[in-house]
């Protein structure tokens, strides 16, 4: 694979959009984390496919849309859907969880619906799913880059206002920081990271890079910021470990990519039931 790198652009593509997302998901990951959030990657992955099939249906059968790539549209649906759970969330300020379900199921209704007006799925639809190498062009390669600038620019300069917020929101609320205007701008955030992750590690398992790699962290880190650079540091090795994997063995990129985030995690609980047993 080393050789192909410097040979292929459609890996060189895939590697660095690898890169990107291998730290973006556990970088944003760990905050949803904290904030008991995490199966907003579900929901927000649900809707992202809807998006996708509403582009290729109506690619199909009005030709709208050909050539553009349907990222562009799971993105939009993505961020709408990210802004209905935020909406929801200030509907029922006593049960703020009930937003993500019904987010979740409203991404899996339409998508269906989708679908079967498309008249099942196709390959395009297949490689969103459950990513795609070779589907990683250099245009994505250039949106995922931009995403990931503004993703890493926005947490280094919100940072102690994002972390106040994730931890105790009161107290955040009480010293004047905007927690509406947060909140929106980390969901926003989660969405866009979302959308751009589905290339390589797919829809259905998009969730599990935002997590599995923060997961692992916890037993090992002794602090927020440890927490955080450990779990790029897993979610790295699991995406650049992936793809070598999945390169050689043919096996699905995404399925590799959290096969080897679950081993990492197994390790990692491991790793801490040993040393608590030495000590």
């Amino acid at each position: 694979m080393i050789s192909g790198l410097f040979q292929y652009e459609f890996l060189q593509n895939a590697f660095l959009t690898g890169i990107i997302i291998g730290a973006l998901a556990p970088l944003l990951g760990v905050f949803v984390v904290v904030r008991r959030m995490s199966l907003i990657a579900d929901a927000l992955s649900h809707v992202t496919l809807a998006g996708i099939a509403f582009s290729l249906l109506v690619e199909k059968k009005l030709g709208i849309f050909a050539g553009i790539s349907p990222l562009y549209m799971g993105m939009t649906f993505s961020v709408i859907g990210a802004l209905f759970i935020e909406r929801l969330r200030g509907v029922y300020k006593h049960y703020q969880e009930l937003a993500i379900p019904i987010i979740l199921s409203g991404g899996i209704g339409l998508s269906a619906i989708f679908i079967s007006m498309a008249d099942g799925f196709n390959t395009d639809l297949l490689s969103y799913l459950f990513g795609s190498v070779s589907a990683v062009s250099r245009v994505d390669l250039w949106i995922i880059a931009a995403i990931g600038l503004l993703v890493a620019l926005t947490v280094v300069l919100l940072y102690k206002e994002l972390f106040l917020l994730s931890f105790d929101e009161e107290h955040a609320r009480a010293s004047g920081i905007p927690a509406k205007t947060l909140h929106f701008i980390f969901i926003i955030m989660v969405a866009l990271v979302i959308a751009a992750s589905m290339r390589i590690v797919g829809i259905l398992l998009v969730s599990s890079l935002m997590t599995l790699p923060v997961a692992a962290s916890i037993r090992l880190a002794n602090g927020f910021k440890q927490t955080i650079l450990l779990s790029i540091l897993f979610g790295e090795t699991a995406v650049v470990g992936g793809l070598f994997l999945s390169y050689y063995l043919d096996w699905a990129p995404g399925g590799t990519i959290v096969l080897i985030s679950i081993i990492i995690l197994a390790a990692a609980i491991l790793y801490r039931k040993i040393r608590l047993r030495m000590s």
